[in-house]
C-alpha cells in the first residue's frame, strides 16, 4: 500500500512540476506577445483625436455621433493597446470608409472601377478605402494578438494554480501515509500487525 502511495506521489510531482513549468512558459509567452503589440503599436505614433473634437459631434464630418461611446473615451491618447487598436479600427477607420462610400465594400468599389478605368476619382476612392482597409486589418491582427496575450495569461495562472494545488496534494498523500503502524494482540498474547 505505501509502494503505490509513493508512485502517485511520485506521479504527482511529476505532474506538478509539468503544470508550473508551463505556466512559466506561458506567462512568458503572454509577456512576449502583449509587449511586442505594445511596441509595434507605439512606433506607429497613431493619437486619437483629442478631446475638444468629440464636443460637437456631426455625421459626415472627422467625429460622428456614433464615436462618442466607443472612440471618445480614448480621446488625446496615443494608440498603443489591443483595445484601443480594436476601437480606431472598427469605430473610427470603418465608420469614415463607410461614409466615404456610402456603405460599399473594397471588392465592389475595385469591381465597378476595373469597369469604368478612365474614372479618376473612383480609382481614388479604391486607393483611398484600399489603404483604409489595410490599416484596419493591421490594427484588428495587433487585437487578435493583443487578446492571445491575455488568454495565455489567464492560462498560466490556472497552469500556476493546478501545479501548487498538485505540489500540495502530494505533499499531504506522503505526509498522511508517515502514520505509525498499528499493533495489536490477540487474546494468546502473539502481536499482529496491520498495515
Amino acid at each position: 500500500m505505501r509502494r503505490n502511495s509513493h508512485l502517485a506521489a511520485i506521479v504527482g510531482f511529476a505532474l506538478s512540476a509539468v503544470l508550473l513549468v508551463s505556466g512559466g512558459l506561458l506567462l512568458w509567452g503572454s509577456t512576449y506577445t502583449h509587449n511586442m503589440v505594445h511596441n509595434q503599436l507605439a512606433a506607429q505614433q497613431i493619437y486619437f483625436p483629442p478631446q475638444a473634437a468629440f464636443a460637437h459631434p456631426q455625421a459626415g464630418t472627422e467625429i460622428t455621433p456614433s464615436m462618442i461611446p466607443s472612440v471618445s473615451q480614448y480621446a488625446g491618447q496615443q494608440l498603443v493597446t489591443g483595445q484601443q487598436a480594436q476601437s480606431y479600427a472598427d469605430n473610427f477607420i470603418a465608420v469614415h470608409i463607410a461614409n466615404m462610400t456610402g456603405g460599399k465594400t473594397y471588392a465592389q468599389l475595385s469591381t465597378q472601377a476595373m469597369a469604368h478605368p478612365t474614372d479618376a476619382k473612383l480609382a481614388a476612392q479604391v486607393a483611398t478605402v484600399f489603404k483604409g482597409e489595410t490599416l484596419r486589418s493591421i490594427l484588428l491582427n495587433a487585437f487578435g494578438w493583443w487578446k492571445v496575450s491575455q488568454i495565455t495569461y489567464i492560462a498560466s495562472l490556472v497552469a500556476f494554480g493546478l501545479g501548487g494545488l498538485t505540489l500540495i496534494a502530494s505533499l499531504f498523500g506522503l505526509t498522511v501515509e508517515r502514520r505509525p503502524e498499528i499493533v495489536h494482540e490477540i487474546i494468546d498474547g502473539t502481536p499482529v500487525t496491520h498495515a
